[in-house]
């Protein structure tokens, strides 16, 4: 992934193409392009469900439909929905060009950037779902007038949303495969790039052959594929997917079994807090954590917040300045912190309340304990028992001194 945003330009290649829906041709985008964002894909290819060997063919015709579906419409174009194509031609726009580098690699230029490089990365994901054939079939379908692609196209146009589950319309999808076969048709976006016969033929009849088995047109890639949907039974059955070309094995992912989540072991909070007196709280979580805590006074007012990373070890400290305790109220405040890792979204959160006063506390008997009390992680006011007796020695200590004046 490279990228030179937000404000930056890097230089497209005069070769790259994009897909032309007037001239209904892939064009080179020319001299002088630029783009944002840069991805590489390093495809990893397999069978799809219908035994075919999926490949670059597969890319280049979605890729060409996001563009054609994503076009502004003409008068007579039947090239549009009026639920996707408003969204496609978003993405459209973004889409400066593709370069087709190898069989198996393909670099992808947009006008796309975010501060976290996976979202442009998964933004220009150009892996497709479905054969090209089906997607061919499917497209045939809606331009006849047969079928729409969305809920609303199908009311306004008085037809049935299409479904490659319905066996009604895998009929469709399967006569137009049928008659691509005959005619030996090649779709016009991919024309060029491979011109062998045979490859067309493989690929409409093992779709063919796939309906015919399935009563369906669900055709994917994937470990499990639907074998069988039985709507008047409400049965669906899937299989897994025993192919020996599928490139991820047994264990392969075994590695995110054993998911490495961030704990909060240990915070140090004391009971009580001096006003204008400088805080400090060890907290001990799990190695490599990145720890965010909030300190809030008794009006929900943020007095102050920050980050810390653990140590080597598992500790860090959150200091509190004189300045900023002075800004505590006097009575009840909170302390938030979230504990979290990079390689487990879920964080550890932690909770808790406090007594804020002024001056020393020198006015609780000794046999209250220690001032600076564990509190029990994921817990919410784990010290709220303590507040309200020191609350309650406070009001009586008041009661006394009122007492003993003339």
């Amino acid at each position: 992934m490279e990228t030179a945003g937000p404000n930056g330009k890097l230089d497209v290649p005069s070769d790259a193409i994009k897909w032309d829906h007037v001239q209904q041709k892939w064009i080179q985008v020319g001299s002088g392009v630029k783009s944002t964002s840069k991805v590489t894909f390093h495809l990893k290819f397999g069978n799809w469900h219908n035994g075919q060997p999926m490949d670059m063919n597969d890319v280049l015709y979605s890729t060409y439909f996001l563009y054609q579906w994503g076009a502004e419409p003409s008068k007579d174009s039947k090239t549009f929905d009026s639920e996707y194509s408003p969204k496609a031609n978003q993405a459209a726009k973004i889409l400066i060009g593709i370069r087709v580098i190898d069989k198996n690699t393909i670099e992808v230029y947009q006008d796309y950037w975010h501060f976290d490089e996976g979202e442009i990365a998964d933004s220009a994901g150009v892996f497709p779902s479905m054969p090209w054939e089906v997607f061919y079939a499917m497209e045939k379908a809606v331009t006849d007038g047969k079928v729409a692609f969305s809920r609303s196209e199908s009311v306004s146009k008085n037809v049935d949303w299409l479904s490659l589950l319905v066996p009604n319309d895998a009929s469709i999808i399967k006569s137009n495969l049928e008659d691509f076969s005959k005619s030996n048709s090649v779709p016009v976006s991919l024309a060029g790039f491979t011109e062998n016969t045979q490859y067309y033929s493989n690929r409409y009849l093992a779709s063919i052959s796939w309906i015919e088995k399935h009563d369906h047109a669900v055709i994917s890639n994937g470990p499990f594929y639907l074998d069988n949907y039985s709507p008047e039974a409400r049965i669906i059955i899937i299989k897994d997917f025993d192919d020996p070309t599928y490139p991820f094995g047994t264990g392969y992912w075994k590695k995110f079994e054993g998911v490495d989540v961030t704990k909060i072991n240990r915070v140090d909070v004391p009971t009580i807090v001096s006003l204008g007196k400088e805080l400090t709280i060890p907290i001990s979580v799990t190695p490599g954590s990145t720890v965010y805590y909030y300190f809030l006074n008794a009006d929900g007012n943020m007095v102050d917040s920050g980050i810390r990373q653990s140590d080597t070890g598992n500790m860090t400290t959150i200091t509190l300045s004189k300045e900023k305790t002075s800004l505590l109220s006097m009575g009840a405040n909170d302390l938030k912190i979230f504990a979290v890792s990079e390689h487990a979204l879920k964080p550890d959160i932690f909770h808790t309340s406090f007594l804020g006063i002024q001056g020393e506390n020198k006015t609780l008997p000794e046999n209250l304990g220690s001032v600076y009390a564990t509190s029990n992680v994921g817990s919410n006011y784990v010290v709220v028992g303590i507040v309200l007796v020191a609350i309650a020695i406070g009001v009586i200590i008041v009661a006394v001194k009122k007492r003993k004046k003339p």
